[in-house]
């Protein structure tokens, strides 16, 4: 193990990891994963698309943890209307609890 020459708590910015999901046509699309929710058993990922065009407004999308046919773990759309509100009241709820710290 090697030490760097830095202390990685002096770090103001948050890092997010990157995630890249591939779409139905096999098109890539980069996410910056920045949230983990468990709710009622499910895992959720909040995410915020990288979009090489500024001019755009992106809004963070939340997708449930689900596995495929083979068993593999994927991200699913939430159907449920009422699922995803209470979804989006959660992570809301976090991120004004965490902005109130």
């Amino acid at each position: 193990m090697t030490d760097h020459p830095h202390n990685h708590d002096e770090h103001d910015v948050e890092e997010f990891d990157t995630v890249i999901l591939t779409d139905d046509e096999g098109k890539d699309h980069e996410f910056l994963h920045l949230d983990t929710l468990e709710l009622d058993g499910s895992t959720y990922f909040v995410l915020m698309p990288i979009s090489e065009d500024e001019s755009e407004e992106d809004e963070a999308i939340i997708l449930k943890l689900g596995k495929d046919a083979e068993g593999g773990e994927m991200l699913l759309d939430i159907e449920d209307d009422e699922e995803w509100e209470k979804v989006a009241d959660a992570w809301e709820n976090l991120v004004d609890s965490e902005d109130a710290e």
